[in-house]
């Protein structure tokens, strides 16, 4: 049987860069080597194209960057070698090498619909959401009011741009505190894996929350604080997409954030979360509906609050390309669901093979 190639893009320029060199690693190691052939592609802090680089011997070493290799082995001559055919046409190089690109790029520059693109141009398959809704998917003022225009549950929240801070800090703060309270979240609003966030209490906490997320993003978002459960929710699928058993995160620390996420790994997780059976029910049916919302394909994991007391369930957002390791909530909800890591990849990469072959019998003239 011939092997299917798999190019698999990791690391990256955004702040999640370690992050994705951990999913890389564990994609690399439980795929169906049986039945593909994998190509590992990092991209360093810097953007330069790494082909052929491993992220096992960064983990391995603990230095989670993906570098240029300094004997020499690797410039970026290896790059174009791959990136351009005889002809020098941009990624056709690539494209002969490759059937499918799983791309396990987390944040800007990989989630957000750019390297989407770039594979768009070049007509290379790959796993996970089109140009439109990884775009969406990152920026979450931009979810949000797609959801809130599908009719979705969603907490309040207000955004401002990078710019306004330095103008209007005191305008900024009293609006907040009239129109969402505090403590409030501040985050950026095209960035994951809690990158940038800070819960803010007070006033001070809040302008300090401000200016820190601004060093990540151009838009800020500010969001409500809401009490409840914090529940999250597997997505699969393409046109037919459906949900996974929910789970439940009870974090180490004051929430979620990237130390209980990635450094502590004291914070519990419960699959599947302790739920009653409806709000079981509209928890896998709202998960569905915002991963449609976007238009979305392949995976998505979609988080929700959920208060018992009130029997109110709110969608916070949802992630395109949400962290892959063996530990990561998204496969650990497929595995609890009747699906192994291995077939969880295997699943993934004929999803983006289907959602390719489709798009192809568009008509272009």
């Amino acid at each position: 049987m011939t092997k299917i190639r798999v190019g698999l893009i990791y690391g990256g320029r955004s702040g999640e860069h370690e992050v994705s060199v951990l999913s890389a690693n564990s994609v690399m190691q439980a795929i169906d080597r049986d039945k593909y052939e994998i190509l590992p592609i990092g991209i360093t802090k810097d953007g330069c194209w790494i082909p052929g680089q491993s992220p096992s011997g960064l983990v391995e070493s603990k230095n989670l960057q993906v570098r240029l290799l300094s004997n020499g082995n690797q410039n970026n001559n290896d790059v174009f070698a791959v990136l351009a055919n005889d002809q020098g046409n941009l990624l056709a190089g690539l494209g002969e090498k490759v059937d499918v690109i799983f791309p396990v790029v987390h944040g800007p520059f990989g989630e957000d619909g750019t390297i989407q693109g770039l594979l768009e141009l070049a007509g290379i398959p790959y796993v996970g959401g089109g140009v439109a809704a990884s775009a969406v998917g990152m920026d979450k003022v931009l979810m949000k009011l797609i959801f809130q225009q599908k009719g979705l549950p969603v907490g309040d929240y207000l955004y401002y741009l990078r710019k306004d801070l330095n103008s209007g800090n005191e305008t900024i703060i009293n609006e907040i505190e009239q129109q969402l309270e505090l403590p409030c979240f501040v985050k950026p609003a095209n960035l994951g894996s809690s990158v940038g966030i800070s819960k803010a209490h007070n006033r001070d906490e809040l302008n300090r929350a401000l200016h820190y997320a601004a060093e990540f993003d151009r838009k800020i978002i500010v969001e409500k604080m809401l009490s409840g459960r914090e529940i999250e929710c597997a997505v699969l699928g393409n046109d037919e997409p459906i949900a996974s058993v929910p789970g439940e995160i009870r974090p180490c620390a004051e929430f979620y954030d990237y130390e209980a996420k990635y450094v502590l790994n004291d914070s519990k997780l419960e699959i599947p979360a302790v739920l009653s059976e409806k709000t079981t029910a509209k928890v896998r049916d709202l998960a569905v509906q915002a991963f449609k919302a976007i238009d979305c394909s392949g995976l998505g994991r979609v988080d929700f609050f959920v208060d018992d007391k009130t029997d109110t369930i709110f969608v916070n957002e949802i992630n395109t390309i949400p962290g892959f390791t063996r530990i990561s909530m998204y496969p650990k909800l497929w595995e609890a669901s009747g699906i192994s890591y291995t077939d969880l990849i295997d699943r993934l990469l004929q999803l983006g093979l289907e959602r390719h072959r489709d798009k192809m019998s568009n008509r272009v003239s």
